[in-house]
């Protein structure tokens, strides 16, 4: 009964900040492999798919939905009456403000998604 209720808590709190200083450490000494790793990965990835497939990974189909048409961003049927493949290709690699984020097609994609976007009826 006359032990102090407080020191298990001030074991755990010291084990826990020495636990997140040596993860630091090693997330420091890890951060340039993984960055390097994550790039070469994503577009490996990323190069190897389809125009419908990237449409998916890239998330384009949370803003344009399914049908390419049900989401909360614009239909993406009938672009080839509003524009061209170079307009697209712009629109992909620089976004458009209020909502389409750029870059989300690597560069050795966009002609490709352009010419499968200009398709879409």
């Amino acid at each position: 009964m006359n032990r102090n209720p407080i020191i298990p808590f001030v074991l755990i709190m010291v084990f826990g900040i020495g636990l997140i200083f040596f993860l630091s450490f090693i997330g420091l000494d890890n951060r340039e492999e993984r960055a390097q790793g994550d790039e070469e990965g994503t577009d490996n990835a990323l190069l190897e798919l389809s125009p419908e497939q990237l449409y998916q990974e890239a998330g384009c189909i949370s803003c344009h939905g399914t049908n390419y048409s049900d989401g909360s961003a614009p239909s993406l049927i009938g672009l080839s009456e509003k524009y061209s493949a170079d307009d697209i290709k712009e629109i992909l690699t620089n976004g458009l403000p209020g909502g389409m984020p750029a870059g989300l097609v690597p560069n050795e994609k966009l002609d490709e998604m352009a010419e499968w976007l200009l398709t879409l009826e």
